[in-house]
């Protein structure tokens, strides 16, 4: 898991700007991260000012090599959920030709270009097809140094990479929103009473607007799977009903195919392209 959290000073609602005291929440969330179990070493960064965030989770996630244990996850999903990645040298144009395809969901072509480019690859030339429930891909890229994959390893790495970016933003579980006056403590209270009723979340995106806190859970039970009703409605009794919402589509349906209006093909036809670019996350050669 990673998590990029903004927190300021209870009193004065200021950022933090004392090292000793970010030093101490920096030590106490190591031990929190990682518990009794630490197969893996947990890493904190604290940092004063912005990032984007959505990309920082990508670099973190890409850092620790998530995609190593991301290959065995893809393999356990069924065939119409797996990405499937080809990665092949067009010798004649001296690219190499990236290809993918997989369900189609919002931030899915931000998430594969992030991908490329954190791993040193600049897009040259780009194919983007989102016509239904599905996306196809084509990406023409040559490493930062101007040459073209050329080991087996680096092909495979890049596979496997692509494929953890593909699943690490879908959203597994019954989305749950939560919209109420927003309070210091109310993020604990709420992720408590998750795990007291045997909740896991498995994706979270938590937002203040002025004084309302507006936030989203993806959740299942501890095991992975799919919560039942009368678990979800217990939850909502105890935090609010008017507070606590269910996605009532979520039942029927997988979040990867959720509402049109932010399909793939209307993100690269509209301001992303541009913004993309501003990040330089991708360069056209003609």
């Amino acid at each position: 898991m990673a998590s990029v959290v903004y927190i300021t000073d209870e009193v004065t609602g200021l950022p933090i700007d004392d090292h000793d005291r970010l030093a101490k929440i920096k030590q106490l969330l190591l031990y929190v991260l990682k518990g009794d179990r630490d197969r893996r070493s947990a890493n904190t960064a604290v940092s004063v000012g912005s990032t984007h965030t959505e990309r920082r989770l990508h670099q973190m996630m890409y850092a620790d090599r998530d995609f190593d244990v991301g290959v065995m996850d893809c393999s356990s999903t069924g065939d119409q959920n797996k990405p499937l990645v080809t990665v092949e040298n067009c010798a004649e144009k001296g690219y190499t030709v990236v290809n993918l395809r997989c369900p189609d969901r919002p931030k899915l072509l931000f998430d594969t270009v992030c991908t490329l480019t954190d791993m040193q690859y600049v897009v040259f030339h780009a194919t983007i097809i989102a016509e239904g429930p599905e996306a196809s891909q084509e990406y023409f890229i040559r490493h930062m140094d101007g040459c073209p994959i050329s080991s087996e390893a680096e092909r495979q790495r890049v596979i496997h990479c692509l494929e953890a970016a593909i699943k690490r933003r879908t959203s597994e579980g019954i989305r749950l929103e939560l919209c109420s006056e927003d309070r210091v403590g109310l993020l604990s209270d709420v992720t408590r009473i998750f795990r007291e009723n045997g909740l896991s979340v498995t994706r979270a995106e938590v937002t203040t607007r002025g004084s309302q806190a507006v936030n989203a859970f993806y959740v299942t039970d501890a095991s992975g799977n799919s919560v039942k009703s009368e678990t979800i409605e217990a939850v909502r009794q105890e935090i609010g009903l008017a507070i606590l919402h269910v996605k009532d589509d979520e039942y029927s349906k997988s979040p990867t195919q959720e509402s049109g209006r932010f399909s793939l093909g209307n993100l690269f036809r509209s301001r992303s392209e541009k913004f993309l670019y501003n990040l330089g996350l991708i360069r056209s050669c003609s």
